[in-house]
């Protein structure tokens, strides 16, 4: 990604939305990116979710430790998605992005495209001293042997849906209702956890979106 003029993504803070409406949210910005009605060359949702259960294309109905019909009495809802992947838990605490971009814009296949997410992660780690790092064989962010954030995509006609989400201050028992990521011996962790110390959402979003900017060579506005 060389050009000499940066490509611009519109920023979009979304706080706290229910899956369904955040799903909403995506389709309409796909479509403008599609139809080129949009005035910049793609968008990025920040967000948090209510409690959700997501289940992407490649998730085992057996990797529910919980049968669905209790985890929703519990009041955490449950969907099946057209991203990659297995199970995975949102919820309050924990920064969700989508970014919504023309994968041919940023000369991107989708394999660099997930690694130039984690890499995001990674370098916003490091920004409070977190040492992370990728594993090659399942997408997503690990720090001390512990998976602290997920990635998940979907691509359809070049034009990225879906995304990443990291683990903040995220309840972590609730991650006990699934296997997550369908990874049987995965232990998940979270920034306040791994640092033992509170940290504020809103500084964290701020450095995913410079080093987002910084990654995909774009402007954000």
């Amino acid at each position: 990604m060389s050009d000499t003029i940066k490509k611009s993504v519109l920023y979009i803070n979304l706080s706290q939305i229910g899956y369904r409406e955040a799903l909403e949210v995506q389709e309409g910005a796909f479509q403008r990116v599609r139809e080129s009605n949009s005035r910049t060359s793609g968008y990025l949702y920040l967000l948090e979710h209510y409690p959700v259960i997501t289940n992407g294309r490649f998730g085992k109905d057996d990797n529910y430790v919980l049968p669905v019909s209790k985890i929703e009495e519990m009041g955490v809802e449950v969907f099946n998605t057209d991203r990659g992947g297995d199970l995975t838990y949102h919820g309050p605490g924990q920064l969700v992005s989508y970014p919504i971009i023309d994968l041919r814009t940023f000369n991107l296949g989708v394999k660099a495209y997930i690694n130039s997410l984690e890499q995001v992660i990674i370098n916003l780690l490091a920004d409070f001293e977190i040492v992370a790092y990728r594993r090659d064989e399942y997408p997503g962010v690990w720090t001390n042997e512990q998976k602290i954030a997920s990635i998940g995509v979907a691509v359809k006609s070049g034009i990225t849906m879906h995304g990443s989400a990291l683990n903040v201050s995220t309840d972590l028992d609730a991650f006990s209702m699934i296997v997550p990521c369908g990874i049987s011996d995965v232990q998940v962790t979270s920034m306040e956890k791994t640092l033992g110390a509170k940290v504020s959402m809103q500084d964290v979003s701020k450095s995913f979106i410079n080093q987002f900017g910084e990654i995909f060579n774009t402007v954000i506005i």
